[in-house]
């Protein structure tokens, strides 16, 4: 695509040498005005059959039919090469991003990030294992180049922080947005736009410097990660239990399994309300395990469930599992 548009502008730059050199011709051989030789030098080059400005010279002739030939060769090409660059770089440019316009106008509690830089890339590379919906923004032609799964990736070029942009993504139906750029003051200014478009709308936003963290969270950001402070957390972790974290890297990157812990809420209607861990026999018949349950109402967290423990309709579960788990078990208790 850039090599046909760089094709492109040097024909143009042929065709104005042309026509420049047919002005100066026609001036040196003829010794016309500068007008007169600018005339002449356009109807011929574009071929509208006029007669002839002044009575021309055989010398005069000779250049006029090599003036029309090599103009001729550049337009033609010329042509081309718009066709070329239309065909198949804006066609199929214009079509692709309708089609995926289309495709985000019908997501629905759907995620947005904002950034595909190298944390970025990381959120998207984690949302598409885990199969969920999402949106990137991203800015730089480079940065979109360089995502993961972006041939699978719905997008959009733009600036995350103009509300066309954000509405274009869905803000208005999304569940969360993720604020990954590495500059602070443009996250926050994500935020404030975020919020302004849909106020329920949880965010987790990226902090480089600590001082940030109280202007983000007082701008609406939900949660804040520190890149600096989960350095450091991974590097104690790494010197005091490497085994734990050995553990949880093989989990998260396991390419055939992908297990995660999930939080997974209880919806009104699920045939899990009221059955016991005993009686719904979860891990067994899904492959998924329950680890902890959180009681939305009383705040409470209940770990290590024994098998009388009955779900109650309040309950998020928090759970090890991979995202076919995940959806075997929504299906067989009808959680939405």
């Amino acid at each position: 695509m850039e090599e046909l548009r760089d094709k492109l502008i040097k024909t143009f730059l042929l065709i104005g040498l042309i026509f420049i050199s047919g002005v100066a011709g026609y001036v040196i051989i003829e010794k016309w005005s500068v007008f007169d030789a600018l005339y002449m030098t356009v109807i011929t080059l574009a071929s509208v059959g006029y007669g002839e400005t002044h009575e021309l010279s055989t010398a005069g002739r000779a250049f006029t039919m090599l003036l029309i030939i090599v103009g001729m060769g550049a337009f033609v090409y010329a042509i081309s090469m718009v066709t070329a660059l239309f065909i198949e770089g804006e066609l199929k440019g214009y079509l692709r991003r309708k089609k995926m316009i289309a495709k985000i106008d019908r997501l629905n509690s759907h995620y947005i990030i904002c950034g595909a830089g190298n944390v970025g890339r990381h959120v998207i590379d984690e949302l598409h294992k885990t199969k969920r919906q999402f949106v990137v923004i991203e800015k730089e032609d480079a940065m979109i180049e360089k995502m993961p799964f972006k041939d699978a990736t719905l997008y959009l070029q733009g600036d995350a922080s103009e509300d066309e942009v954000l509405i274009k993504a869905g803000i208005k139906r999304a569940a969360g947005l993720i604020c990954a750029l590495p500059n602070d003051k443009d996250n926050l200014f994500i935020v404030i736009t975020a919020k302004s478009l849909n106020p329920a709308i949880r965010i987790v936003c990226r902090a480089n410097d600590d001082d940030s963290i109280a202007k983000l969270r007082k701008a609406g950001a939900d949660s804040i990660v520190s890149a600096n402070a989960i350095g450091g957390l991974r590097m104690a972790s790494e010197m005091i239990r490497p085994k734990v974290v050995t553990f949880l890297d093989k989990m998260l990157r396991s390419q055939d399994k992908s297990l995660r812990v999930e939080e997974i809420a209880i919806t009104p209607d699920s045939t899990l309300i009221g059955k016991t861990v005993k009686a719904a026999d979860i891990t067994d018949s899904t492959g998924l395990l329950v680890i902890a349950a959180h009681n939305v109402r009383t705040d409470e967290y209940k770990y290590n469930l024994k098998s009388a423990y009955a779900f109650e309709n309040d309950d998020v579960l928090i759970t090890i599992g991979n995202a076919t788990q995940i959806e075997d078990f929504k299906k067989k208790f009808n959680i939405k």
